[in-house]
């Protein structure tokens, strides 16, 4: 019963700024992967940024220096903060965790429903 819910995106000009959260409910025994990914139209699916086992996130080099992830693990939230859009950031943002929903072993990704991001003039 995870649902994962993504928050903050909208229609920004380039070198602007926006902050994306996620929200992370129902039954939660254990998160393993926080992470941020993106879908332009045409385009697979990448990974922007990530945090595994609750270091230091970890970001694709297209966003390096411009996005910065952090996460609240006692709220089970996450989010990500784009400074100096581009254009080429336009895409469909992603949240991501993988845990578990139960006391057992297993793990599994969830998924948000995504949220617009658009960086234009």
């Amino acid at each position: 019963q995870v649902q994962l819910v993504e928050s903050g995106g909208g229609l920004v000009q380039p070198g602007g700024s926006l902050r994306l959260s996620c929200a992370a409910s129902g039954t939660i025994f254990s998160v393993n992967v926080m992470a941020w990914y993106r879908q332009a139209p045409g385009k697979q699916r990448e990974l922007v940024a990530e945090i595994v086992d609750g270091v230091n996130a970890n970001y694709a080099d297209s966003v390096k220096g411009r996005f910065t992830m952090s996460s609240d693990y006692a709220k089970n939230t996450w989010y990500l903060q784009m400074n100096s859009l581009k254009p080429e950031d336009t895409a469909v943002y992603y949240c991501k965790m993988v845990g578990a929903d139960s006391p057992s072993n297993y793990e599994y990704d969830f998924w948000g429903q995504g949220t617009q991001v658009t960086v234009s003039s």
